[in-house]
């Protein structure tokens, strides 16, 4: 189904991400007492008493203003008043109607679309001539709610609902690729995401730490459907000092944790960092499949080698992710990027290939055959069968006499021995023993 979008619009410090939290019922947007905290778009969705839809939470809009990314933000709300087909219109009950709400709706009034207008921060909602006053934006009777108490919210959302268009049937057979673009701060994130989705759907800046939500954006390409989450760069936990970065970087490992594909981004001048080691190893460690994109290969200078070096350097930094492929590319010439979603299809398709119960003992079999487990004290591993427990990752289960006789380097060389028979390119694997007498686990 195609879900109707609904952007919240307001001036900094109306309560916009208080209230979003409050709908979506988990604390997405990050909320702090200064403006200015929200910069860009943030995608959630939302159901209210059995209705779907896309709840839009934009930055703090000042019509006029410039500087410290207000352009930037101002046009991103524009782009979700654009895209949207209700628009929910914060004011301060507290502080009244300012300027800013005035050029505020009449931007609103101009866009021709549905408004909500909202007078959050009501203290007494037997008393209305704290927010009556709103009257005068000509958008409306306005709807008092506390969005940090939660109260009227639920009218609110029924009025809401009421007003959105039914949703639209789409085409069920398309699966969704859900891919989360990581990395250290300012090696160009945001700059891939506005390459993919061929828009300024993300704020671009070279200030490191601009991004700061964990921004969800859905598109198609070639009938295929993608969400993509630009996350805020992550750093040294001794270098994170504000509470608003620190909370960024918290959703930026729980996309990792929520995503399919992990494009991991590597600056092609500064080379692999031990922050880049972290970050990669995070993916790896929970199971995540990872394409390695070297960004700004356009600015290094190069011979006929320098790309067998890079990778070369690469995989020494990264030897644990060496079933990743690696990409070469320019964020600022558009080098590579067509070969970028070509090797996400690639390797979400490999990390959900499944192989037949015969056909991966048939592995085991020769493997065995020509590398026989070594012995440890007298006793040998013996693998009596195995058999496929899952995938994203591929996972396998081996059932053994006893599962203390496995090295770590004989496990290795099982999953290079599936690898060379089925690629598994771009995913990594896990295979568990487990003793057929006590149903034990190990990895």
């Amino acid at each position: 189904m195609s879900k109707p979008v609904v952007a919240m619009v307001g001036r900094p410090n109306v309560g916009k991400s208080t209230l979003f939290n409050r709908i979506i019922g988990e604390r997405k947007a990050i909320v702090e007492s200064k403006p200015g905290v929200t910069r860009d778009r943030l995608y959630q969705e939302a159901e209210w008493n059995g209705t779907e839809f896309m709840l839009i939470d934009t930055g703090g809009m000042e019509p006029g203003s410039s500087g410290n990314f207000i352009d930037e933000v101002c046009k991103q709300a524009y782009l979700a008043i654009n895209e949207c087909e209700i628009i929910m219109f914060l004011v301060d009950a507290r502080a009244g109607i300012t300027p800013v709400d005035e050029e505020i709706a009449a931007i609103l009034r101009s866009a021709g679309k549905p408004v909500i207008l909202i007078a959050n921060k009501v203290e007494n909602f037997l008393d209305n001539t704290g927010y009556m006053e709103f009257y005068k934006l000509g958008l409306g009777e306005p709807v008092p709610v506390s969005a940090a108490q939660g109260f009227n919210s639920g009218d609110l959302l029924d009025m809401l609902v009421a007003g959105l268009p039914r949703p639209v049937e789409e085409d069920n057979d398309v699966n969704e690729i859900d891919l989360a673009v990581i990395g250290r701060p300012n090696v160009g994130k945001s700059s891939l995401v506005n390459m993919l989705l061929g828009e300024d759907r993300v704020i671009v800046s070279h200030v490191p730490g601009t991004t700061r939500d964990a921004i969800d954006t859905f598109f198609y390409s070639d009938q295929q459907s993608y969400k993509i989450v630009d996350t805020a760069g992550i750093r040294r936990r001794s270098r994170i000092k504000q509470s608003t970065e620190r909370f960024s970087i918290s959703r930026s490992f729980k996309a990792v944790n929520r995503c399919e594909i992990a494009l991991m981004m590597i600056d092609a001048v500064e080379g692999v960092t031990d922050q880049d080691k972290r970050i990669a190893g995070y993916a790896h460690d929970r199971g995540k499949a990872s394409i390695i994109l070297i960004n700004k290969w356009d600015l290094p200078e190069k011979d006929e080698k320098a790309a067998s070096r890079f990778i070369e350097h690469v995989r020494s930094n990264l030897p644990f992710m060496s079933y990743a492929p690696i990409l070469f590319i320019s964020c600022l010439t558009g080098r590579g990027m067509n070969k970028v979603l070509d090797m996400v299809n690639y390797v979400a398709d490999q990390a959900a290939l499944r192989v037949s119960t015969s056909q991966l003992n048939k592995i085991i079999e020769d493997a065995v055959l020509h590398n026989p487990p070594p012995a440890r004290k007298g006793k040998s591993l013996k693998i009596y069968y195995a058999t496929q427990g899952g995938v994203n990752p591929p996972t396998f289960l081996l059932f053994c006499n006893n599962s203390q006789l496995v090295h770590f380097s004989y496990l290795r060389y099982l999953e290079n021995q599936f690898r060379n028979v089925y690629g598994f390119e771009g995913t990594p694997m896990k295979l568990v023993f487990r003793e057929r007498e006590k149903s034990a686990f190990t990895k």
